[in-house]
């Protein structure tokens, strides 16, 4: 199969019947969590199918030490920001912790904000149990669902910290069921997250929903990372799923670097740099200043420019 790139230029949208074709062609999905509107520029360029707009910005773009503290009002505005950048690919937002657990009614209202105020094609939310109700009732008002299941980093806590899922039995049927009944609810889409693949290999047999994987494995219909991660702006761990494939930051560090050299040798500004005013207007001004009454007159009598 071709690895060529796929132009947006020569695509539709992306939709929900489309990614079910490419799953049942063979064809690999690409999603990639952004969170402003230069980089969804980027994405849209590239011509990758899905755009998430992640929880994951808590992290990564405001300064949180978790996904927790997001909520539904930053999570609009980033959503936006993504959606004035592209028109291709898939758009799906994460509800944010707090925004659907506590009731259908609650899910709904604040799905159906995400997809009014700022324009996503869909919505997704983490885990199985009640997550299933929820994904069912915001299905059932007209919009869809992506599931999570797998490491949810909104209840990592409770899953043990941050780390794998499904290296024991009891794990991986608790995964499976929760994949499975998320399915069976209508669920578009599900991301499987730090899953070993010999788990998620059996998994993908019993679900008809398209599968997205981090840190899953191959057998899935697709994968996604945060682009943060594979261009190298964040630092620090990154979790064993991570592949870079830039050094931003790096790059960034030495741009910023280089500028503040200027600044204090006085390289920059330089000349091609610095906007000209013509001899006789920058003459006209320096008689105007050289009046005596400057000071003290603020009525200046300024004649238009001609």
């Amino acid at each position: 199969m071709s690895s060529a790139k796929r132009s947006p230029q020569d695509q539709p949208p992306v939709t929900i019947n489309r990614l079910a074709e490419m799953k049942a062609n063979g064809e690999k999905i690409a999603m990639i969590t952004a969170y402003d509107f230069p980089s969804a520029g980027v994405i849209e360029e590239v011509g990758v199918e899905i755009v998430l707009v992640g929880d994951s910005a808590a992290n990564c773009v405001l300064g949180y030490d978790s996904t927790v503290p997001v909520g539904m009002d930053e999570m609009t505005i980033l959503t936006k920001a993504v959606r004035r950048g592209i028109s291709t690919p898939l758009l799906v937002v994460d509800l944010p912790f707090g925004s659907y657990e506590a009731s259908n009614e609650l899910a709904i209202t604040s799905a159906q904000r995400l997809v009014k105020e700022a324009g996503c094609d869909a919505v997704k939310l983490e885990g199985g149990g009640a997550s299933v109700d929820r994904a069912s009732a915001i299905i059932g008002a007209g919009i869809p669902v992506m599931g999570h299941v797998g490491l949810t980093p909104q209840t990592a806590t409770a899953l043990g910290g941050m780390k794998a899922q499904g290296r024991t039995a009891d794990q991986a049927i608790k995964v499976a069921e929760d994949a499975i009944t998320l399915d069976h609810a209508g669920c578009f889409a599900i991301v499987i997250e730090a899953v070993p693949q010999a788990v998620v290999e059996m998994i993908v047999e019993k679900i008809d929903a398209v599968t997205i994987g981090i840190g899953a494995g191959n057998v899935t219909s697709g994968q996604v990372l945060v682009l943060h991660d594979l261009v190298g702006i964040n630092d620090g761990h990154m979790a064993k799923f991570v592949k870079r494939y830039a050094d931003v930051r790096g790059e960034m560090k030495r741009g910023v670097e280089s500028y503040v050299d200027e600044v204090r040798s006085g390289a920059f500004p330089a000349a091609e740099h610095v906007y000209s005013v013509e001899p006789a207007e920058l003459e006209r001004l320096r008689q105007r200043l050289d009046r005596e009454d400057l000071e003290s007159n603020y009525s200046w009598d300024w004649e238009p420019l001609a």
